[in-house]
């Protein structure tokens, strides 16, 4: 067995996945999939089939957005979105305490607290879409339906 599979984030983010489908399986790369590149690489898929996972702080609360690996979060967007003058990228230490994972590996689900979460409408592009299961080298494959199933996010326009 895997020891990246005994990590208590991946048990929790496949804990997370089993619940809401369990054929869901978290996949153990070989190579780093910390960038959307190094997991298309890792996968053979097309980047913009990763799924990337960013927390922004907005004012005093957090929003996930699960974004396209080909395209960029639109601050812009967010702040319109949100309704927030005040939008960023929330550093490493918020992203462990809110999510309870690290960066490189945050996971769509499973997280230590709820909040809410934005799903990039251009990921339905890709009949499988794969996304971090709590660290580098964690994954899991799920079609576009089912992310919004799981994480209960809410489809926007976030990129540019």
């Amino acid at each position: 067995m895997n020891s990246i599979l005994n990590k208590e984030p991946v048990l929790r983010a496949e804990k997370s996945l089993k619940q809401f489908n369990p054929d869901l399986k978290v996949i153990v790369l070989e190579q780093t999939a910390r960038t959307a590149n190094d997991a298309a690489a890792a996968l053979g898929c097309k980047v913009g089939a990763i799924v990337k996972s960013l927390l922004f702080k907005a004012g005093d609360s957090y929003v996930l957005c699960l974004v396209s690996g080909d395209k960029r979060c639109s601050l812009n967007k967010l702040k319109k979105i949100l309704d927030e003058k005040d939008v960023s990228m929330a550093n490493p230490e918020d992203v462990k305490k809110i999510t309870g994972y690290t960066i490189g590996g945050v996971s769509p689900t499973g997280h230590l607290t709820k909040i809410k979460i934005f799903i990039d409408e251009t990921l339905n592009r890709f009949s499988s879409i794969f996304a971090a299961a709590g660290h580098p080298n964690a994954v899991f494959e799920i079609n576009f339906e089912n992310l919004i199933a799981l994480t209960s996010g809410e489809i926007k326009e976030i990129t540019e």
